[in-house]
């Protein structure tokens, strides 16, 4: 990385690649000073909070960047059979802690793993290794002995055409052994039960105390994770559907019949408010959810949300599990005009248990800052991985623009704007000009080069046609033009005929 500027003062360096980027991802939000301030307090306090402000001015990095900031996930959600009601699953919740005693209950089992030549005979037999003619040991799979071509069959002597059947049954690879034997050992002076069974091309061997064991196990009901232990605390749910963001039951065509279908438990899925719990959910643009809102805020009320199928004409529809957690940090963002939009009741309860910001978009033009526009700039062509750096000739001209932008779009004097995001792109194409070039660095030549293409189209239509009014009233004449020859052109406003 190299030395890093200090002081304010990046003069010393040669080009983007000597600064040393921050560590800590809020630290490296540029120019929201208060935000990022009150982004720490939230993470650490777990409060919500509502960022205001145009695009492109850091407010997904904020919400990326909290989640460095909270703890770990404690928790794991489970959806649990109900073998009494079962389209009513339950739900349970498994610390850390009883997640790896489970884990150390399952691996105690002591289970012996033998060859099946070293297992007894009958076993052996019984599961389909050992040809009962001339005891060769061979893959269970294979119902024929490759050593004396004899059906590898226990004989039945339930009839006088015993043998046929069994001959018969090996030739379409039918065999009668089975994947489990039961039988008897002794211990000492004592007689206890012993299973065998197929595990792979291995025998397993079951004692009475393993088989206690395993017997408790299956005494459980069975459960599926639905939100499990080790995940990401960061859920970005935006432009997310009701369905994704509340959870839902998939569909079974057998209607979850238990002999035929799945079972409703096995069909849950979790919604992005349950697997934001003890973490942060994400929801840029919340206002056009409409009234989803009311779910989010039902949801942070009572920090948990039933999941149920949300598809009428679904098997699932009929299945619903209650009281599944969802207890979340709410980072949502809008534009400054539909501010108006979000639900009052929302913006009571952020404002109740959180924090409200006006994301800054512009930022003095002080030495400072130019330092921050360096190290912003070096953040890019990191993140970005395909670009060279640049040199601090070239940093100059960003600034230099984003100077420009300040005055032209927020109407700031000798300020820097923090619309970063489009200027972002201005660099990857000065960035992709030089690696076109075979350049080690980003020069001011490329970034003169990439000023010249990287405008928004309008300003090119502006360009050409002098106003965006008098390029519509081009293009429609022309438009106009060549369908006639083509088409009559009905001007619908005024011709209605067609009603």
């Amino acid at each position: 990385m190299g030395s890093s500027f200090v002081n304010a003062d990046y003069s010393d360096l040669v080009d983007t690649s000597q600064v040393k980027i921050p560590s800590s991802p809020l630290d490296r939000i540029i120019g929201q000073a208060e935000a990022v301030r009150l982004a720490k307090i939230s993470a650490s306090q777990a409060r919500h909070l509502l960022l205001v402000g145009p695009p492109g001015v850091g407010k997904s990095m904020i919400a990326q960047a909290m989640s460095f900031y909270i703890r770990r996930p404690t928790e794991e959600i489970r959806a649990v059979h109900n073998p009494l009601r079962p389209e009513r699953p339950f739900v349970e919740i498994k610390s850390a802690a009883e997640i790896m005693a489970e884990k150390d209950e399952e691996s105690s089992i002591e289970e012996q793993v033998l060859d099946p030549g070293d297992a007894p005979p009958f076993a052996a037999e019984r599961l389909g290794f050992r040809c009962p003619r001339c005891g060769f040991i061979s893959s269970f799979t294979e119902t024929v002995c490759p050593n004396c071509n004899a059906p590898k069959t226990q004989v039945s002597q339930s009839g006088p055409f015993g043998d046929v059947f069994n001959v018969l049954g090996a030739a379409f690879g039918v065999q009668n052994n089975t994947d489990r034997v039961t039988s008897t050992r002794r211990v000492g002076d004592k007689e206890e039960v012993v299973i065998y069974e197929r595990s792979g091309e291995k025998i397993k061997v079951l004692d009475e105390r393993a088989l206690e064991k395993k017997r408790k196990q299956e005494k459980k009901s069975p459960s599926k994770v639905i939100v499990p232990l080790d995940r990401n605390p960061f859920v970005l749910a935006t432009g997310a559907s009701e369905t994704e963001l509340l959870g839902d039951v998939r569909h079974d065509p057998y209607g979850g019949h238990p002999h035929l279908g799945t079972l409703p438990y096995e069909r849950v899925v979790a919604g992005s408010i349950h697997d934001a719990h003890q973490g942060v959910l994400f929801i840029d643009e919340i206002s056009h959810l409409g009234h989803i809102q009311r779910y989010i805020l039902t949801a942070m009320q009572e920090k948990s949300f039933p999941i149920t199928g949300r598809n009428p004409q679904s098997a699932g529809a009929s299945v619903r599990m209650d009281k599944v957690p969802c207890n979340f940090i709410l980072v949502a963002a809008c534009n400054i005009n539909d501010l108006q939009y979000i639900l009052s009741p929302l913006r009571s309860r952020i404002l109740g248990s959180g924090y409200e910001v006006l994301m800054d978009t512009s930022i003095p033009d002080t030495p400072e800052n130019r330092v921050k526009y360096v190290q912003f700039i070096s953040q890019e062509i990191t993140s970005d991985g395909k670009i060279p750096h640049m040199e601090i000739s070239a940093c100059n001209l960003v600034m230099e623009e984003g100077k420009r932008r300040a005055k032209e779009v927020d109407h700031k004097d000798n300020s820097l704007t923090l619309r970063l995001r489009e200027l972002g792109g201005l660099i990857r194409a000065a960035g992709d000009i030089a690696k076109t070039e075979g350049a080690s660095l980003i020069t001011s030549a490329h970034l003169k080069d990439a000023l010249k293409i990287y405008i928004p189209v309008e300003e090119k239509i502006k360009k050409v046609y002098g106003n965006l009014g008098a390029a519509y009233d081009i293009e429609n004449s022309l438009s106009q033009k060549s369908n006639q020859y083509e088409m009559p052109f009905h001007n619908y406003n005024e011709d209605r005929s067609y009603l």
